[in-house]
């Protein structure tokens, strides 16, 4: 009797542990994998490898990214975009991007009705108004809420620059 009880907890154990591990690989897409889908942030994807930062965003996490299209990248002057992607510049790029993430999971709804300051993953303050429409510095969140494994996009239509 001793014995069926403790084959009976091993089976269980195991059974939650390779639940747990099964939790760890969701099949939800990370942050990077669910910009590369979407077809609109090309030039972001472009610069977050050109940072090295595609390991720091695929990571557990949670952040939230603040995510400018390739049309606010667009709105940059002229060969703004070709200067960042230069190697003698990743510096800069990447206190650009991470300007653009805040440590944790932050959805609209957290925002809706507020205005308030968070700190960015680069150590610098980001203002956002939630109070009609979200509106992060000058950009307009144009969509928000896009769901990743490891936190939530949120789809700006300009670059915020640090």
């Amino acid at each position: 009797m001793k014995r069926r009880s403790f084959m009976k907890m091993t089976v269980a154990g195991a059974t939650l542990a390779a639940l747990g591990a099964c939790a760890e690989f969701s099949s939800e897409p990370d942050i990077v994998d669910t910009a590369v889908a979407a077809g609109s942030f090309t030039t972001l994807v472009a610069a977050v490898q050109a940072a090295g930062l595609v390991d720091t965003l695929k990571s557990p996490g949670p952040f939230t990214v603040f995510a400018p299209t390739d049309a606010a990248f667009a709105k940059l002057p002229a060969g703004t975009v070709d200067s960042l992607l230069l190697p003698e510049n990743k510096d800069k790029l990447v206190a650009i991007l991470t300007y653009h993430v805040v440590p944790g999971q932050t959805l609209s709804t957290d925002l809706a009705g507020q205005r308030l300051g968070v700190t960015t993953v680069n150590g610098a303050d980001l203002h956002i108004d939630g109070r009609n429409g979200v509106k992060v510095e000058k950009a307009n969140v144009v969509q928000a809420d896009i769901l990743a494994s490891n936190g939530v996009i949120h789809v700006i239509d300009s670059v915020l620059l640090p």
